[in-house]
C-alpha cells in the first residue's frame, strides 16, 4: 500500500473491517488499484444466488475521475454489455469525487435489482426486456445459472 493516497488506503481498510453485504471486494497483491469484486446476484432478482466476479480499477486521477469497473462473469443485462461494461450514470458524468469504491459497488448491486431497459448498453437485450419482459427475466435466471455459479 505504500506510495497510495491515503484517500484509497482508507476505503480499502474500510472495505476489509465493514464488508458490504453480498459483495467482496479485494486489492489485488500486486497492485493496490486494482480489485477483485464478486457480487452475490440480489434476492428477488433474476440474477438471485448468482456469483458475479467484475474488476475495479482505481485511476491516477481517482478520486477526481471514477473508478474503471467491468463485470468478467457473462449476465444478460440491458444496462451491461458482453465485454461487461456498465451503463451506471456514476461511473460517468455523474460520479463525484465524494463517492466511494462501497458506493459504486452498492449501486451496481441495486442495478441488478432494477435493470433499466430505456438506459441501456446492450441494445438488444434492451429490447427483449421492453418487447417481453418476462422472456428476458428467464433468459437473465438461465444466463446466472449458467454462467454465475
Amino acid at each position: 500500500m505504500a506510495g497510495l493516497p491515503r484517500r484509497i488506503i482508507k476505503e480499502t481498510q474500510r472495505l476489509m473491517q465493514e464488508p458490504v453485504s453480498g459483495i467482496t471486494a479485494l486489492p489485488d497483491e500486486n497492485n493496490a488499484r486494482y480489485f477483485h469484486v464478486t457480487v452475490i446476484g440480489p434476492k428477488e432478482s433474476p440474477y438471485e444466488n448468482g456469483t458475479f466476479k467484475l474488476e475495479l480499477f482505481l485511476p491516477e486521477e481517482y478520486p477526481m475521475s471514477a473508478p474503471k469497473v467491468r463485470f468478467l462473469t457473462k449476465i444478460y443485462h440491458p444496462n451491461i454489455d458482453k465485454l461487461g461494461r456498465i451503463c451506471l450514470d456514476i461511473l460517468k458524468d455523474k460520479w463525484s469525487p465524494a463517492l466511494q469504491i462501497r458506493t459504486v459497488l452498492l449501486s451496481i448491486q441495486a442495478l441488478l435489482s432494477a435493470p433499466n431497459p430505456d438506459d441501456p448498453l446492450a441494445n438488444e437485450v434492451a429490447d427483449a426486456w421492453k418487447s417481453d419482459e418476462s422472456q428476458a427475466i428467464e433468459t437473465a435466471k438461465a444466463w446466472t445459472q449458467k454462467h454465475a455459479i
